[in-house]
Formats: C-alpha cells, structure tokens, sequence
C-alpha cells in the first residue's frame, strides 16, 4: 500500500497538480492538508474521477482543513478538535485491519519566535503538547498508527538548509524541536523518510515562495512527515519525496511524501 501525504494549499485549483500526484505516486491513499474549502464545496467529483471513491474530510472555508482520499473504504472516521474547534488539523481513519490512519496539519506559528508576543506561535506550542497528550494515551495499547501530514517542523540539522541562520525562525526553533522530539519518543514513532535518508544528508518537501528559482537557491525544509509506530516497522518497503511537484504547472509550496507499506 502507498500512502502520501501532501500539503495542497487550496484543493480547488490544483486538481490537476493532484492528478499528476496521484498518477506518479500510484497512491492508494493520499492525506491532504490545507484543503481551504468547508465541506460542501468539496470537489468530490473531480476527485473521484482520479480513482479516489472514498473521501472523508474535515474542512473549512478559506483555511486549514484536512482530507484523507483512498481507492478503498476507511472505517471508523474521526474528526477532532485539538485546542481550537474553529481549527479543522486532524482526521483519523482505519483500515479494515485494523491499522489506523491519523492526518494532521500542524499550525504554521506565524514569524515571531516567542509565546508572549505572538499568539500563533503560542498556539502552535499547545497544540504540540495537546498531541503529545494524545500520543501518550495509546502508550501500552500496541494500536498500529500511522501519522501523516503538515507538521510545520523541520526537526534536524539537515532538515533546514541552514541550522545556524534558521534556530531563531520558526519551524526550526530549539523549543520547537524540543517538542516534536518529545512527540516523537512517546511510542518510539518511526520516521519513514529518516528511515531511508541517512541525518547526515540534506533532505526537504517545503520552498518557499519567495524564492524566485527555489531548484537553484534550495533553501528548504522537511515540514511534511509520515510515522509509523514501531509495531508497523517491518512493513516499511520504502519512502521518497517528490520533489519535482515543486515544478508542476500550480505548485504548492510543499511536495508530497510517499512511503511505501505492506500491510
């Protein structure tokens, strides 16, 4: 089975940058965030043309929202409410084995490094603990997880095109790290793409916009991750990101991850 997950930015006018995803990835399963659209507006027959019958999402008008989109039926779908009900970041499913798919959009945090002043960066930091808070409640259950999504954190050195220059912006800060990191150690979560991809090479899904030729300047970062628990280990097959989306017609500012499972 083949999971991707990828940051859309705005569902309704890359269909085609997702038909392209989809066809080169062979997903079965494609967690979307930032969908950008409430649920009624959703283009479930555009989606559905590109193989995807089953759709479940959580969305929004104009911001966040998250999808999860498979060629075969999910069971027990969640929508949760992390902090800010206002805020649609995570939706869960599960296959029919049992195994569960949860989907994730993490909050940006705004510019400004510090709690006090800016409260999306405030808001990022509890929205960390509140998963750290939910990871740790499947501690001893030996419930088979998968994590996908937007997690706005670019946890290594080699994550960030420069750890010096980037400790003091966010999505690279040492208390941002701090966190995800703790997240990360509640059930010993597997980093698909760290699995395959040694630290010590560069390795990101997110350019920004503002660069005028990002191949060139490559000034990136890992924000975009899919986990595993350790008990899902030896179905790993592979994982990759794909970096030429970042050349599509429309491109997001993010690529997807694909990662490769046998379950």
């Amino acid at each position: 089975m083949i999971i991707v997950t990828y940051n859309i930015n705005s569902i309704r006018i890359r269909i085609a940058e997702l038909k392209q995803i989809a066809e080169k990835s062979n997903a079965d399963i494609i967690c979307l965030q930032e969908i950008k659209v409430e649920d009624s507006l959703f283009p479930f027959d555009e989606v559905k043309s590109l193989g995807f019958p089953y759709i479940y999402i959580s969305g929004q008008k104009s911001y966040n929202g998250v999808a999860i989109l498979s060629r075969f039926q999910l069971y027990d779908v969640q929508a949760y409410e992390i902090i800010d009900s206002s805020h649609k970041r995570h939706i869960s499913a599960k296959l029919e084995n049992g195994v569960e798919i949860h989907n994730f959009y993490a909050p940006a945090g705004g510019d400004i490094a510090d709690p006090i002043i800016n409260e999306k960066f405030d808001f990022k930091l509890r929205f960390y603990e509140a998963l750290i808070d939910w990871s740790n409640e499947a501690k001893n259950s030996n419930r088979k997880m998968i994590m996908a999504g937007d997690m706005n954190i670019a946890p290594l050195e080699n994550d960030v095109w420069s750890h010096k220059q980037l400790l003091k912006v966010v999505s690279h800060t040492p208390i941002e790290v701090e966190l995800m990191e703790k997240l990360r150690a509640t059930l010993g979560w597997i980093d698909s793409s760290r699995h395959f991809v040694p630290a010590s090479e560069k390795l990101y899904s997110w350019w920004s916009y503002r660069n005028q030729d990002w191949k060139k300047s490559d000034r990136g970062r890992r924000l975009d991750h899919i986990w595993l628990t350790p008990n899902l280990a030896s179905c790993l097959k592979s994982s990759y990101i794909m970096k030429e989306a970042r050349d599509f017609a429309n491109p997001s500012d993010h690529v997807p991850v694909v990662t490769e499972i046998n379950i």
